[in-house]
């Protein structure tokens, strides 16, 4: 029961955050305990055949009644990082990450790692996320934009026009002719790990390494995921799956209760007759 209980807490994590951008799903994987083996008590497994009071043979029965499961335990919750959908937003402020491979944002207790590529302009012309926390660029510095006045390609690199990085209001005068003079502002940070298992949840759709999982190592060369503007990633849960994993679980929590029920039951009626004066 317990276990159906950690089953329980993964899923409904799961529905909860079936339309949060770039958001992996949980499993509650299980162990078994070490299985009891049962013997006849006083039993060496050898019967004999007498014929007139005298043995004339003998037979080997194994004293082993069989082995006896004692249930489960919660091992770990297991994150699927398998690629979530890509749907279009049309909105530049938005990317999506088509591979393996993290955001890399500054946060007051240090960097973290997202999959929410759903940013906006922050203070200073500032990309942030929407806690408004800075995404960093390959430098360690802050990405730096203006409204409409910026292009991300599928490696990471930020682009804007130059003439009208000082003046808002002339770009969008001029919003035809603003990329004949572009210039490299930046190159968002991507980052993965060794073993991506075991990074830790942090609330708000940020990752922190652990020991297990090893630092956060820059993606480069064919490593490096493509990114997509105008995307966002979404989460990688199949509501309906999940669903139908959630009866599963309820049923077998109530199986498992009335098993403890009916022993209860049986032990009630075993001391009553036990006890019953003669």
């Amino acid at each position: 029961m317990v276990a159906q209980q950690h089953r329980l807490d993964a899923i409904s994590n799961n529905l909860a955050n079936a339309d949060t951008t770039g958001y992996k799903r949980d499993v509650s994987v299980h162990k078994a305990f070490p299985e009891l083996l049962l013997r006849r008590t006083n039993d060496d497994g050898v019967i004999q055949f007498p014929y007139r009071n005298e043995p004339v043979g003998s037979i080997d029965n194994a004293p082993v009644v069989g082995r006896l499961g004692t249930g489960v335990e919660q091992n770990e919750v297991f994150t699927i990082f398998e690629q979530g959908a890509v749907r279009e937003t049309s909105n530049s402020f938005d990317l999506a990450l088509q591979g393996d491979g993290f955001f890399v944002v500054d946060t007051p207790y240090g960097e973290r790692y997202t999959r929410n590529g759903s940013f906006t302009i922050g203070p200073e012309s500032l990309l942030v996320t929407q806690q408004g926390y800075p995404v960093l660029g390959e430098d360690g510095n802050p990405i730096r934009v203006q409204q409409n006045n910026f292009v991300v390609d599928e490696s990471g690199r930020v682009f804007a026009n130059q003439r009208f990085l000082d003046d808002p209001e002339r770009l969008v005068q001029n919003r035809e002719n603003q990329w004949d003079e572009t210039v490299q502002v930046g190159t968002l940070r991507l980052v993965d790990m060794p073993e991506t298992r075991y990074l830790r949840k942090e609330g708000g759709n940020l990752w922190n390494t652990t020991r297990e999982s090893g630092d956060a190592q820059d993606a480069l060369g064919g490593e490096r995921p493509a990114v997509l503007q105008g995307f966002l990633e979404k989460a990688n849960v199949n509501p309906v799956t999940e669903m139908t994993q959630l009866i599963e679980v309820n049923r077998a929590y109530e199986a498992n209760q009335k098993v403890v029920q009916s022993q209860d039951q049986s032990t009630a009626r075993l001391i009553a007759e036990v006890m019953r004066p003669q």
